[in-house]
């Protein structure tokens, strides 16, 4: 059952990403896109802002679909721990716990996902097993 849990995990966050990196790139539902990613990014002092906002969308896709392939599943929850926590200290804490007021809810809860896929690995329904 401990494949079946990793697998299930893997599915979900990966679609969870997919789309929040597409989203940060193309405007849809709301997100205004790139531009509006990589000015907010500015306004909270990132240096180089547009190539961060790129860098940031590209990894989120390319590491959502490794966690949905489970191909080096460590190596993407590592990177996106990284992205995360920035997103963690530079946006949410100071806004308190709740997401309903911008607070760290979601991003705890990503966190917390990311962590259970890099201690367990992708498992025995992923392309690289034991990476």
């Amino acid at each position: 059952m401990k494949d079946y849990a990793s697998l299930f995990l893997r599915l979900g966050l990966g679609v969870v990403f997919i789309i929040h990196g597409i989203q940060k790139i193309f405007p849809f539902s709301g997100s205004g896109g790139i531009d509006n990613f990589s000015l907010m990014l500015s306004q909270l002092g990132i240096p180089t802002a547009v190539i961060v906002a790129y860098v940031v969308a590209i990894s989120e896709i390319i590491c959502g679909l490794a966690l949905l392939l489970g191909f080096y599943t460590r190596a993407a929850c590592t990177l996106l721990l990284i992205i995360m926590g920035v997103a963690l200290f530079k946006v949410h804490l100071p806004k308190g716990f709740f997401v309903a007021s911008g607070g760290y809810e979601y991003v705890f809860m990503i966190v917390c996902a990311c962590l259970s896929l890099f201690s367990s690995g992708g498992g025995k329904f992923s392309i690289t097993k034991r990476v």
